[in-house]
């Protein structure tokens, strides 16, 4: 028996604390998503504002493109950032608890949020230097958040629907998604129908052969629509103060376990006399191995207790964020056979229509996938959905590679469509979130959020990989052959992803985090989890006694 109070949280009922909790967390993953995902309608409208040229000897479809390396650059700084952040947060959530630092990443993001709208001047450089250093803070305030939302969620959750409760924080993401194709086609309708001067795209052309016009108060748009991401995250400061220490922290890192028991009461449908520690209880040996678990994290002991688990998260999140990352930035070539060209319309239909299709996409296969993970997780188990989600990946990557032509052909027919909704489905259903789940699960309470930023880190740079990747992979090849060769290559990653989670990642449903941590029959001796061991076991128990 451990101690009560973990114990009793555990065992404890689903309550409103839990759903408040979800909230709180994922306000945090919401602005995430809402940040990082907009990124591809404000790129339109600041291509056709601080790029005006067009040439017609390139097809429309080139025309008003901000440059690859700052399109790539603006992209990577955010990212970086996360690095940073989840690297710097993790371990701070470790030392000093998660509580303490928990305000900080999230004024961080409302600063980042905020600053991104702002410049110095409307000189093209200064812009730009100005947005890459904002969204780098908000990077880090983005990075911060994940092991603390995952860890905190994890350490409050019980244990039958622990899966179910962290699925919910990050599930908040797709909404963010949604929200932000939302903010930018509702403002964008709104600065075009108050735009009284806005030329239509005919008089844009013709009022010069080499510049398309624009008025200067559509420089506003794009910087409204990024400053209104710090919204949510301000609205949930509050509540994130009057969050107390978790449990597991305050007795297992800290050894104050009537702190913990007194925390508890307050939040959870418990009275102390029942999660009040007695002498007893703090002499079982489940209790004193509990605190005599002193070893370093960069120790051999943790390298043979939690050093596979450790890779396999990180890798599985690495493979991951190259294909997921990559996929959004895939929706201009999905979608272009029902796109007009940049010539036919102005600026705000033009950021409009794109994120029309990335709302369609949030709806209709980002959303859902997430449902069916919070509703399956912790009856199908997490390594079983990680490694049909990247096997379902890869399956309908290398068939949308194999019917891609480019511009045109088969890539605009429904089924097409529907091969590209599934891969962000099984995305979701998926790897994409249970990589999120799986590290705050697996480690010490004295190293959760650490490995879960390791973990997440590892995988923000396999974002960066595969967005920078695929824009200078598919930027100047209009014809389709080498967009086709990457898609084939993100499939191959899949394919490398369930491997991996087949191998090496190791399952958490249905037990407690202390157990969890507990080393296995076979690590220290075997890298490799693999099953075939489970039935050796089962067959010696079988065999009856001589």
């Amino acid at each position: 028996m451990g101690l009560k109070v973990l114990s009793a949280l555990d065992a404890a009922k689903t309550q409103y604390y839990h759903f408040k909790a979800i909230i709180i967390a994922g306000m945090g993953l919401f602005t995430d998503s809402y940040d990082l995902f907009c990124i591809p309608p404000i790129m339109t409208l600041i291509g056709r504002i601080y790029y005006p040229k067009f040439d017609d000897d390139v097809p429309p479809a080139k025309w008003f493109e901000v440059p690859a390396v700052i399109a790539s650059t603006m992209f990577g700084v955010a990212l970086m950032g996360a690095v940073i952040g989840q690297l710097i947060f993790g371990w701070l959530g470790d030392r000093v608890g998660r509580r303490r630092v928990y305000g900080i990443s999230l004024v961080l993001m409302v600063l980042g949020s905020t600053g991104c709208g702002f410049s110095l001047t409307t000189l093209t450089p200064l812009v730009f230097v100005s947005l890459g250093f904002f969204r780098f803070l908000l990077g880090m305030g983005i990075g911060g958040d994940y092991p603390l939302s995952a860890t905190i969620m994890s350490e409050f959750a019980n244990r039958r629907t622990r899966g179910a409760f962290i699925a919910g924080v990050f599930s908040m993401q797709g909404f963010g998604i949604l929200l932000s194709s939302l903010v930018t086609m509702t403002v964008c309708t709104v600065f075009k129908a108050v735009d009284k001067n806005l030329p239509t795209p005919s008089m844009e052309l013709q009022a010069s052969k080499t510049f398309a016009q624009v008025q200067p108060v559509s420089d506003l748009a794009w910087r409204l629509i990024l400053m209104i991401g710090a919204i949510p995250a301000s609205m949930t400061y509050y509540w994130r103060m009057k969050m107390p220490e978790t449990a597991r922290f305050t007795a297992l890192v800290e050894k104050n376990t009537l702190q913990a028991a007194k925390d508890m009461e307050k939040v959870m449908n418990v009275s102390l006399s029942q999660i009040r520690e007695d002498i007893d209880t703090m002499n079982t040996s489940s209790t004193r191995a509990a605190f005599s678990n002193t070893y370093g994290f960069f120790s051999r002991e943790f390298l043979r207790r939690h050093g596979r688990d450790l890779v396999a998260a990180s890798t599985n999140w690495f493979l991951l964020d190259i294909v997921f990352y990559s996929l959004n930035l895939f929706q201009d070539h999905a979608f272009k056979p029902h796109m007009k060209e940049k010539n036919a319309m102005n600026l705000y239909d033009d950021a409009l229509q794109v994120a029309k299709f990335q709302a369609i996409v949030a709806a209709s296969a980002t959303i859902p996938g997430y449902f069916a993970t919070v509703y399956l997780i912790d009856y199908v188990g997490r390594v079983k959905i990680q490694a049909m989600g990247f096997l379902f990946m890869a399956i309908s990557l290398f068939t949308i590679a194999g019917v891609y032509k480019g511009d045109g052909g088969s890539d605009g027919t429904v089924g097409y469509m529907i091969l590209y909704g599934l891969t962000f489905f099984f995305s979701n259903f998926g790897p994409n979130t249970t990589t999120f789940i799986v590290p705050a699960e697996l480690f010490p309470a004295r190293f959760r959020a650490t490995c879960h930023g390791i973990s997440g880190a590892v995988g923000k740079l396999g974002a960066i990989t595969g967005t920078v990747g695929f824009l200078w992979a598919s930027r100047d090849h209009p014809n389709g052959v080498w967009v086709s060769h990457t898609l084939t290559a993100m499939g191959g990653v899949c394919v490398l992803g369930f491997l991996v989670t087949y191998f090496f990642t190791r399952e958490t449903m249905g037990r407690s985090l202390e157990e969890n941590e507990n080393v296995d029959e076979l690590t220290g001796v075997c890298f490799v989890r693999f099953w075939p061991h489970k039935l050796w076991a089962r067959r010696a128990q079988q065999v009856p006694a001589t």
